[in-house]
């Protein structure tokens, strides 16, 4: 238990780095592999940090050492976002204390923490599309630099750590996984000894992911430490060396991962079983609920993307699934389908037979459909709305009592809003609070069971998980298989493979606005879909895959 692991560094001094062990600040040379010692890199000791009085870190002890991949795990709200903005200088404890190379620590901002070798690299990218690799980077560097040398920099470690950038592209024009290139290089160019890494893999192919663990376990031989976060736990026992469990703010458990199912992780994760998914193969498929055919739309600006000729159809009593990486069309087609973008002719989209195509999302909505975009906050929640105005908002045009006469019954809102976060399992959650007090991934678990709770006979939703804990995520895999099964078409957007395994009875891959034919699950295999997602099915550029190759 981690509980056992209270000695800290200055109780055994010997062999432990000195506090000005990291390289040269800004040198953009890798960092001198160290003979390997037990002397952690970083500690962190009986930390707490209260928001009024909740407890998000109740005496946190944690050890990072040289030359190790350590996994940070919890389901949503256990407190792992605290812990490492506290590491990073964004929080300061209201307890407790940080060891770096054995001796004090308080970092006041990210800049501090940066300056003293930790780097972070974040799961949502901070580039300007319009500017180049190097223009970006060039802004996020804490000091300045003449931009040719800061070019050659860039390629000397792009290439060094296998990370192809090139720096006068325009970060616009780069896919998902280049882009995320460039956040990594930009953190290594300050040479840091200590590398967070939030969700890594979130938007990356199968083949992309791969190259980046191999990145990762060269700067760990090169004697860093990684401190790595993510919700994915086979790549958790395929590269992580030890593992950190937190739950409810506080540390259950250390665990080496490669000792552990991924089912047993996910227990200690949620501290009960988690239920496997279970995907009876559907019955007699009915007609088709959702019917896609030809459907062409341009870019909505200029770093958008055009759909060409998409057609799919979603039948009574399936899961269609569409993967790709992020940036290839998705939101572009989410809002083709939902009505916040008409097509321009009609006999594109129909829903239930209706030919929807220059309708609306209400009438949509009156047809039988409901829609989840992925961004949660903004696009499918008002912040500053309560949880039971936020189910009102989606369900007002839809003849469910909600509405009468064109009255509101707020009894009935807010019975339905609790009936959610109750089946959902909403955390710290009630009709009348504010959908900005909740966690992403308990606002994640309350507009998913907003939609599911309609039955509807169409469900067309965009990264259902993301950033869900494994206990949510597989309550909610499980609602879109079981409303299938009852007669309604479920057709997910996801960059998670995992999820679209589990989920999903066919399977298609957007690529540049292009969708290939939907097939079965059961005849594809992740290096497939990851041919598919580099653009082997597309026909406008002849199969070319040179935009998402390593």
């Amino acid at each position: 238990m981690a509980r056992n692991r209270r000695r800290t560094s200055e109780e055994k001094a010997p062999g432990a780095a000195p506090a000005g062990a990291a390289a040269g600040k800004g040198s953009g040379t890798a960092a001198t592999a160290e003979t390997a010692t037990d002397a952690p890199l970083l500690e962190v000791c009986g930390v707490v940090r209260h928001f009024g009085m909740l407890a998000a870190n109740d005496d946190v002890w944690l050890s990072l050492k040289a030359g190790e991949i350590h996994a940070l795990l919890g389901e949503n709200g256990a407190g792992k976002s605290t812990l490492v903005k506290i590491i990073y200088g964004v929080l300061r404890p209201d307890a407790g204390r940080l060891l770096l190379h054995g001796k004090p620590f308080h970092p006041a901002s990210p800049a501090q923490a940066r300056a003293a070798g930790i780097g972070m690299v974040f799961q949502h990218f901070s580039l300007f599309e319009p500017l180049t690799v190097a223009e970006n980077i060039a802004l996020a560097l804490d000091d300045a630099h003449e931009m040719d040398a800061l070019k050659q920099r860039i390629l000397q470690v792009s290439e060094e750590y296998g990370l192809p950038l090139d720096p006068d592209a325009m970060v616009a024009d780069l896919s998902v996984g280049e882009r995320q290139r460039v956040e990594i290089v930009r953190c290594l160019l300050a040479d840091p000894r200590i590398i967070i890494l939030d969700e890594p893999t979130s938007v990356l192919t199968p083949q992309e992911a791969q190259a980046l663990f191999a990145t990762l376990k060269k700067l760990a031989a090169e004697g860093r430490g990684i401190l790595y976060i993510t919700h994915r736990l086979e790549e958790v026992r395929e590269i992580c060396d030890r593992a950190t469990i937190m739950r409810h703010g506080r540390v259950v458990e250390e665990i080496t991962p490669s000792e552990h199912s991924a089912r047993q992780i996910a227990r200690l994760m949620v501290g009960a079983d988690v239920h496997a998914v279970e995907a009876p193969p559907p019955a007699d498929l009915g007609v088709p609920a959702l019917h896609v055919r030809d459907l062409t739309l341009p870019a909505d600006g200029p770093f958008g993307t055009a759909l060409f000729e998409v057609s799919l159809d979603v039948r009574i009593g399936e899961v269609v699934a569409i993967a790709g990486v992020a940036g290839n069309g998705q939101r572009a087609l989410f809002a083709a389908l939902s009505g916040e973008r008409l097509a321009q002719n009609r006999g594109a989209v129909f829903i239930m037979g209706h030919d929807v195509s220059r309708l609306g999302i209400n009438a949509r909505r009156q047809a039988g459909a409901a829609f989840v975009p992925e961004e949660r906050m903004g696009h499918a929640a008002v912040a500053e709305m309560t949880l039971a105005e936020n189910l009102l908002l989606t369900r007002h045009a839809v003849d469910d009592g909600l509405v009468r006469h064109r009255f509101i019954d707020h009894d009935r809102v807010r019975a339905t809003a609790q009936r959610v976060i109750d089946e959902y399992d909403v955390r710290n959650a009630a009709p009348g609070r504010m959908a900005s007090a909740l966690s992403g991934g308990n606002l994640q678990k309350f507009i998913m069971g907003r939609e599911l709770d309609r039955r509807p006979k169409v469900l067309v939703v965009n990264q259902p998980t993301w950033g869900v804990d494994a206990g949510a995520a597989a309550l909610i895999r499980q609602a879109l298989i079981d409303l299938a099964r009852h007669g309604a078409g479920v057709l997910v957007i996801s960059q998670d493979l995992d999820e679209i395994f589990e989920v999903a009875d066919r399977i298609a891959v957007i690529s540049r606005g292009e969708l290939s034919a939907a097939r079965p699950a059961s005849e594809l295999t992740r290096e497939d879909i990851g041919l598919m997602m580099a653009g082997a099915h597309e026909q406008r550029n002849g199969g070319d895959s040179r935009r998402t190759q390593a």
